[in-house]
This record gives structure tokens, sequence and C-alpha cells, in this order.
């Protein structure tokens, strides 16, 4: 498994579910989970504007699609809380991306925020957001336009990679070494792979770290390494593939499967083409490919020459038509099989996110799993929410809010 001992019992997968925890955490769980969705699975904040969240400052939606509104708006609402309860200085974004979670935590909340993100790229473009925020802000403001609840005070944005191995003392940023670093908070939304796993042992390591948040993304990332212990139980592992389907919707995919959607070829086109990058490059495998958003509305050959040209082979190779063929003719076999794998993935999900909380409840941490989001909406909709022992009496003060 990822972390911890691989220990699971019944039937825990619900797109959240219950576990023993503290009084205060069910109460944050409480005023969470009472957030409404429309009769067309959308969340509510969607019903007038199906690209404009109701419940998001104008400021905060720029740049950002409609999902990421949803979840920015809702996962800054429970680290809002849960730095009000655990009396945290400072907020840390690991995996910080375009910064559009920061922004709105910094920005939109008031939180001193530190985000952490290794592409560059995203790092100045988080950056000049931030500029453009500012300078919408200060032309509102000097229209004599009310801005109510901006902050002026942006976040710190930080180009550099989160190792989880690393001592926790290497984790705290250069400006915060050698002072009072004050509370910490981690989170972290969609953090891929590996660095979901950073997060949880920078949380379990440092003691300036008291409460963090985590949604998880690309369980096929994770680097699987067990320790003895773990190794030595029959059926431990989960392979890439099991991992992999966890990534998937399965509610988005029953919509489909429902309607008979066009949609559906893309999977019997990924799978021709996987056999034909293989047969050219047996190297070649698992290899992200992605060819156009609508890739079904493509001829095969088409869809074929910009996915040979993605992994670095030659677009214009020719292809056996009768062997092409052969593969495409399997669609409904493709789909089947398709349907079957993810009728396991919410399984593989729980086992994954289970085994992270029996490693922080093994350390004597409080946490929770949330399911935050519309999972129809956003898929990887679960938050893990945990803090550290001692903080009974100010997580049971948390009073429910809608």
């Amino acid at each position: 498994m990822v972390l911890g001992r691989a220990v699971v019992t019944g039937n825990a997968y619900q797109r959240g579910y219950e576990t023993p925890t503290t009084q205060g955490l069910d109460m944050l769980t409480g005023a969470l989970e009472r957030g409404g969705m429309s009769a067309n699975g959308r969340p509510e904040e969607f019903r007038e504007n199906r690209c404009q969240s109701s419940k998001l400052n104008p400021l905060f939606r720029k740049h950002v699609k409609p999902k990421k509104q949803h979840e920015i708006q809702q996962l800054g609402k429970v680290v809002k809380k849960l730095s009000e309860i655990t009396r945290c200085d400072q907020v840390v974004d690991i995996g910080s991306g375009q910064g559009h979670l920061s922004r709105f935590l910094a920005f939109g909340l008031g939180l001193s925020v530190t985000a952490i993100e290794g592409d560059g790229r995203l790092v100045d473009m988080a950056t000049k957001f931030d500029r453009e925020l500012v300078w919408a802000l200060e032309k509102e403001q000097a229209g004599q336009a009310k801005v109510n609840g901006i902050s002026l005070r942006g976040p710190s944005h930080v180009a550099g990679w989160v190792d989880p191995q690393a001592p926790w003392r290497e984790f705290l940023l250069p400006p915060q070494r050698g002072k009072d670093t004050g509370r910490l908070l981690l989170t972290g939304l969609h953090a891929c792979g590996d660095l979901s796993v950073a997060l949880l042992r920078h949380f379990t390591r440092c003691p300036h770290v008291v409460a963090m948040t985590s949604v998880a993304c690309c369980y096929m990332k994770l680097t699987t390494q067990e320790d003895a212990w773990v190794a030595g139980l029959p059926g431990h592992s989960l392979s890439y593939k099991a991992r992999e389907v966890a990534c998937h919707a399965v509610e988005d995919y029953a919509l489909r499967l429902r309607s008979e959607s066009p949609a559906l070829r893309t999977h019997c086109y990924r799978a021709t083409l996987e056999t034909l990058i293989r047969a050219a490059d047996p190297a070649k495998r698992r290899l992200g490919v992605q060819t156009s958003n609508k890739a079904h509305q493509l001829a095969f050959e088409e869809y074929a020459r910009l996915g040979l040209q993605r992994v670095g082979l030659d677009p214009a190779a020719p292809l056996d038509r009768a062997c092409v063929d052969a593969m495409l003719a399997q669609q409904q076999n493709v789909v089947a099989f398709f349907s079957l794998a993810l009728l396991l993935a919410p399984l593989v999900e729980t086992l994954i996110l289970l085994d992270r909380m029996i490693y922080l409840q093994e350390q004597g941490f409080q946490c929770r799993l949330i399911p935050l989001f519309n999972p129809s909406f956003s898929p990887r909709n679960l938050v893990l929410v945990a803090a550290k022992a001692g903080l009974d009496p100010a997580l049971s003060t948390l009073a429910g809010e809608d």
C-alpha cells in the first residue's frame, strides 16, 4: 500500500464514510456536507450560469473553470475554518499550480499563504494572475465601487519541489528557518501522486504543522515501495492499472453509458493507439497521450497521427488498415471491459484513502474523510482533514454552519 498498514474492514465506500473521530471534526463535517445540488447534478451555485459560480466573487472566477471554481470555494471554506480552530498563522498550499486556491485563500479569505509549485512556468502564471486581480481590485476601488471582504495581501509563490523523504527542517521555507515559524496548516487540492504523500509525511513529522487538508489524485503515479511488514502480507499490492482506474469518474461514466454517448468511442481509440505504440516501441508504455478534448469526433487516422506525434513516433508511419479495423470493431468489448474495471474503482480509492487514515490514526492524530465536492462534477471529491492531538477543546467548539 501507500502509507502505514493496509488494514481495511467492511464496505466503507459511500463517496464519504463514517469513522470514529472527535466531536469537533464531526461538527466540521456537518457544516460542510450540507451544500445543495441542483436537479441536473451540478452544484446549486451554477443554477443561474453554468460557467459562473454564484458563491465566488467575479475577481476569483477569471481564468478558472467551473469545476475549479466549485472546488476552491468549498475547500477554501474548510481551510478557513480549520485555520481558525487550530489558530494557524500560515497556510502552505502544496502543488499550487496556477495559484487559484492560494489566491482565493489569501485575497478572498484574508489568510497568510505560501504557495509551493514545482513548475516554474505555473509559478510565473500564478504571479501574473495575482497582479491582474490586484489591478482589477484597484480599478474597482478607484471607481468608488464597494468591494467587501477582499484583502490586498496576496500569496507568496515559491518554485520548488516537496520531497516526502526530506527531513522536516528542509521542508520549512528559507524565510521561515531560524525564526519563530508559528503554526502551519498544509493544504493540497488534487496534489498529484507522491505529492499528497509528501503532504501527509510532513504533517506527521514537522512540529510546526498542526493541521492539514488533502484532496488527492493521480494514484497511478504513486511510488509503491512497501516496508517489510506490509510486503509480507498476501495480496498487499495494488497494480498500476488498479490505481489508474481509481482516478476515473464512475458517476460521469454511468451518464455516458445511459446516453450511449459517442465519447465512448475514445476508449477503443486509445486502446488501439496503445497497441500501435507498443508495436513500434515496446519501451513506450502507459504514456499520457492527450490528443484532443473531442477525440471521438476525429477519424482514427487523424487521432493516431496526433497520438504518435505526442509520444515521439513517426506520425506518417503507414497503418495496417485491416488490423486497425479489426481492433476498432471491438469497441463494445472495450467499453464492457472498462465498465467492469470502473466498478472496482471506488473500492481501490477506498483502500488508498483508508490506508492514509489508518497511518494518521496510528500516530494519534485526529482525521476525517469528508465528501466535499459533488462527485459527478468533481470526481476526486474526498478531502482528508487532520489535526494534531491536543486540539480537542478547540475542535469541539466549532459550530455547524451552512
